[in-house]
């Protein structure tokens, strides 16, 4: 039987995170690797219009908001000029350009991988078509990403709008914004722009923000955006949309109600659409819709040599779920090792102002699959730290089974992505609720608030009238040494 000889041993469609997981740790493995992007640079749209720009332009905001409102923290009020959204936007690249070092095709050379950009096209199973000339792998990876749905509103095609392509290169900060969309993508860019001195409204067809979310949660991110001049409209849906010149007009289907909303720029930030058209994955027989390619559990396409990893799969589109598909494609392809994704303790994190983070089950899953479960809560109203830093608001949630094992856990509040990396390590290691309450943290920090939901759950036993007994019969314990009078 004679082998089949191909030009390399792996080849990667996209440059994005879950392509440059793939490249690297094929090329680093011995694998003869080629990466193909279509942009000049590679990154893709996390680096480039996405996580590293939007977190950017959040932190300046969140500064900005700071300086405005030194009276929190007993300092004196100051006037604060407006922004020059040019500055921000320069910051911005400068920071992606930082980033950008470690994303470039040199350092992917130095590891042994090949870079060529343009736009391929499969021609068979096992070759692509590429600026006139054919390349040959014995596995492939499409990993080519997403892009900005837009939805169908009349009128929309011709209006000009932003998305997240283009909202963190503006020459000027828009006096007026009106959002459409209630997701993170949403939510995260109307509190920036609010509180760069945007007028900003946003529009959700569902009835609530973060669909994906607890409603309790949801509403106090939203509460939090209204107290600081966000406008929302829920359960409206964006029925057609006009250019003025100057502004732009959205006609809002609100119930039985028509409505009109005038700004000077719209951010369309309703979803994702995976990139697959051009691609040839007709002519192969892959299935694929507009949410993404179909692959199993393995990552792989109809064709078990041909894989699918990030966006374009859709699932969980976020970039540290893309690097992690990218590491199974690399187990079963390079190493060979049967390996499945496992999502149960996939975490996410919106970084609105508190952020709010999730790990595991939430409330609402829960009901959904028909899980019974317990819910453990502590405020940041209750944490030293929050109060010192003036971060009151927001609680940490503890879902547990009918054996007390965590199922997952949602924390509104400061820091609440960096807090939930304790959860994430110990819901993925298994670690036991008492071993969690038992950890010592220094004082005063946020992440006392961890310890402080998992002792919730074990002091009623520790304390209990049960436990009080026993005590006193085997260790003669005299019990209580005072007691609260009530008033007359």
């Amino acid at each position: 039987m004679v082998m089949a000889s191909y030009d390399y041993d792996m080849g990667i469609i996209g440059g994005g995170a879950a392509g440059l997981t793939v490249a690297a740790g094929s090329a680093q493995l011995g694998a003869k690797t080629l990466l193909v992007e279509k942009e000049k640079e590679l990154g893709g749209d996390c680096l480039h219009f996405g996580c590293v720009p939007s977190k950017t332009l959040i932190r300046t905001a969140r500064a900005y908001h700071l300086m405005k409102n030194g009276p929190r923290f007993g300092l004196p009020r100051v006037e604060v000029p407006p922004v020059d959204f040019r500055e921000i936007a320069r910051r911005i690249q400068s920071v992606v350009a930082s980033i950008q070092e470690h994303d470039s095709r040199e350092r992917f050379c130095g590891l042994g991988a090949r870079v060529e950009t343009g736009w391929p096209v499969f021609a068979d199973e096992h070759s692509i078509r590429l600026n006139g000339r054919s390349f040959s792998a014995k596995n492939w990876v499409v990993a080519t990403g997403s892009s900005p749905a837009m939805p169908p509103v009349e009128g929309l095609d011709k209006t000009p709008c932003l998305t997240n392509k283009d909202i963190f290169s503006l020459d000027r900060l828009p006096r007026s914004l009106v959002v459409l969309g209630g997701g993170p993508i949403g939510i995260e860019m109307a509190q920036a722009f609010t509180r760069l001195g945007s007028q900003v409204t946003v529009v959700e067809y569902g009835p609530q923000i973060l669909a994906k979310e607890d409603e309790d949660m949801a509403l106090a991110v939203m509460e939090a955006l209204e107290e600081e001049g966000v406008a929302f409209h829920l359960k409206s849906r964006a029925a057609g949309v006009r250019d003025l010149g100057r502004n732009r007009v959205v006609i809002l289907q609100k119930g039985e109600e028509t409505l009109s909303l005038e700004g000077e720029a719209i951010l369309v930030a309703v979803g994702r659409t995976a990139n697959t058209e051009g691609l040839g994955l007709e002519a192969l027989g892959i299935p694929f819709d507009r949410r993404g390619v179909s692959v199993d559990k393995r990552l792989r396409t109809k064709h078990k040599h041909i894989y699918g990893a990030g966006d374009v799969i859709g699932g969980y589109q976020f970039t540290h779920a893309a690097g992690y598909e990218g590491g199974v494609v690399v187990s079963n392809a390079v190493l060979r090792l049967p390996r499945k994704v496992d999502y149960t303790f996939m975490p996410w994190c919106t970084y609105t102002d508190p952020e709010l983070a999730s790990v595991g089950l939430n409330e609402k899953q829960a009901r959904l699959q028909g899980i019974s479960c317990t819910v453990w809560t502590e405020e940041f109203g209750r944490n030293d730290r929050s109060l010192a830093e003036g971060e009151k608001r927001g609680r940490i949630k503890l879902l547990l089974d009918d054996r007390e094992k965590p199922l997952g856990v949602q924390i509104l509040g400061p820091h609440a992505g960096e807090l939930l990396g304790h959860w994430v390590a110990g819901l993925a290691g298994k670690v036991k609720i008492s071993t969690l309450a038992a950890a010592v943290h220094p004082y005063p920090t946020l992440g006392e608030i961890n310890k402080r939901v998992a002792g919730n759950v074990l002091s009623p036993k520790i304390f209990s009238d049960k436990v009080r007994k026993g005590l006193k019969l085997f260790f003669n314990l005299k019990g209580r040494a005072c007691e609260l009078k009530e008033e007359e």
